[in-house]
């Protein structure tokens, strides 16, 4: 019986990395650019016979020799990939893999949230982890037409006060998703007090948390990464299945998005999104922006004047609400991590 040991491999280690590329390679898959952890088992000779990664509470990336397939490493990885995932606290885990590979993933305790083009299955670690979701929004539900607004809201401005007022005109009753990913400057919890604050006065509003479900690391890493293109539209076309889902459980019809001039990435989630949620009987409403004076606006721009305490700049961007906060002594910490940062512009 040989021996296996298994480690991390870090990123400097080109050669292990190489292997690792080369297994991958059998298996149709490419390592992934974003990793924060990656492990190899070492057979005897020092040879890598199996790998797999994590990103944030995912796991992705895996792969076994053809020569030792049937040996359980690949059980063993994953139970190890799963102890680091538990020592940083993720407790509530996900994972990407191919059709052919779900019932493995099944068997060690994981359940499906959604497939993409029949080549690949979301999986997580909890038995009625998306159905509670679902469940728990159900309750929300309202008599008339509903529709939806996904908003990470980096800080809000008067552009997603407009959407939401727009969307709300338009709907008796409105879900507003503040994404709940804390992988923005703006942490989650400021940023859905200012959206809560800036949409008091519409009573037909309803905001919600996005949790693992919408634009999180879990659904769409490509959201707070750079990425490149093929990889971008992957993950939204995953993340528009999941809330097509969602949409169901609230009998959303509509979803509201704001054009994008600016960011690459949410320019071809508008573009997939308006291909694809029709084909869910969804349709995409696709708004102008707001503008001030002759320009859109952004919150790459509004955190831009925040890196330079332009408050009077600000005044034409933002809502009070949102002013008032960041000219506040509370928010001291989040303006020094603004101020400290090199690149405030999303890609």
């Amino acid at each position: 019986m040989s021996e296996y040991t298994i480690s991390q491999v870090r990123p400097t280690d080109r050669r292990a990395l190489a292997q690792i590329d080369a297994l991958l390679k059998q298996e149709g898959i490419s390592r992934d650019a974003n990793l924060d952890y990656t492990c190899a088992m070492y057979d005897e000779d020092y040879q890598i016979v199996a790998t797999g990664s994590c990103f944030a509470n995912t796991l992705r990336c895996f792969a076994v020799s053809s020569s030792h397939q049937g040996e359980g490493l690949l059980n063993q990885v994953i139970t190890h990939l799963m102890d680091i995932q538990y020592q940083r606290g993720n407790l509530h885990l996900f994972l990407y893999t191919k059709i052919n590979s779900a019932k493995f993933f099944h068997d060690l305790g994981f359940y499906e949230i959604a497939r993409v083009d029949d080549t690949l299955v979301f999986m997580e670690n909890r038995r009625n982890g998306f159905a509670g979701y679902l469940a728990d929004l159900s309750q929300t539900k309202r008599e008339g037409t509903s529709a939806a607004l996904v908003m990470n809201a980096n800080p809000f401005t008067l552009g997603h006060q407009y959407l939401a007022k727009t969307a709300a005109s338009r709907c008796d009753t409105l879900h507003i998703f503040i994404v709940s990913e804390d992988a923005s400057l703006v942490p989650f919890s400021v940023r859905k007090r200012l959206v809560l604050a800036g949409t008091s006065h519409l009573p037909n509003v309803i905001c919600h948390d996005s949790g693992p479900y919408i634009i999180s690391n879990a659904t769409f890493p490509s959201y707070f990464l750079k990425d490149e293109e093929a990889v971008i539209k992957s993950h939204a076309r995953l993340d528009l299945i999941i809330f097509s889902r969602i949409a169901e459980a609230l009998s959303v019809t509509c979803r509201y998005v704001g054009d994008e001039p600016f960011s690459q990435v949410t320019a071809i989630y508008n573009q997939i999104m308006a291909d694809q949620l029709p084909a869910a009987g969804i349709d995409c409403v696709i708004l102008p922006r707001k503008q001030s004076g002759d320009k859109p606006i952004s919150a790459s721009c509004v955190r831009q004047l925040l890196q330079k305490k332009d408050f009077e700049s600000l005044k034409l961007l933002v809502p009070d609400s949102t002013l008032d906060y960041f000219k506040s002594e509370e928010a001291k910490p989040v303006m020094d991590r603004i101020c400290q940062t090199d690149n405030v512009v999303h890609y």
